[in-house]
């Protein structure tokens, strides 16, 4: 079996932290519990990246690059409400087969508060400018309409919250969303 790069190695970390840090936070998941899901000690882990935040910033980015990639690819050479619709039923397809996708945003946008509480405001800059790039992909797709973008970023989060806390689909807080944002038959668990 072949050893794996240092950049192979940074790859595995960065998919490992994104399933860890979805389930424990960035308070509650220690790197001891990365480095553990890789295989590898914690000294490497730490030649790897310079610290937690190091990490955890890294699967942020991770997290929204895919969702970023998931928009283009659904709008390509689609506008407005074919772009919506195609958006918005590749991203419930990825919350439904990738849920650690999910709550990886959710744990996202917890950590920036706590940062921001702490007096640390990197934090949370990082995790901004990665929201802005998926507000600048949906938004040309939807016509450039400011509306349009709030409205399905607004839809996106909240399908985001009721997902997280496990709304079952057929429960009547879906009913007020259009059809294909509803996650029937997709998150059966």
């Amino acid at each position: 079996m072949a050893r794996m790069s240092a950049e192979e190695r940074r790859e595995s970390v960065v998919r490992a932290a994104i399933s860890e840090f979805a389930r424990g936070g960035y308070h509650g998941t220690s790197t001891e519990a990365i480095a553990k899901r890789v295989g590898v000690s914690q000294p490497y882990l730490f030649r790897l990246f310079p610290g937690k935040k190091a990490i955890f910033l890294a699967a942020a980015e991770r997290c929204l690059e895919e969702t970023v990639r998931t928009f283009e690819e659904a709008s390509e050479g689609l506008h407005g409400e074919e772009a919506l619709l195609s958006m918005a039923n590749a991203y419930t397809k990825v919350i439904a087969e990738h849920p650690e996708r999910l709550l990886m945003q959710m744990q996202m946008y917890v950590a920036v508060g706590a940062a921001a509480e702490e007096g640390d405001h990197e934090f949370g800059e990082a995790v901004r400018n990665g929201w802005m790039r998926l507000w600048d992909t949906v938004h040309l797709p939807l016509g450039a309409d400011i509306g349009e973008t709030t409205t399905f970023m607004a839809y996106g989060m909240l399908i985001n919250c009721l997902v997280a806390m496990g709304f079952p689909p057929e429960h009547r807080v879906w009913e007020g969303l259009y059809p294909e944002a509803r996650i029937k038959g997709r998150l059966e668990h």
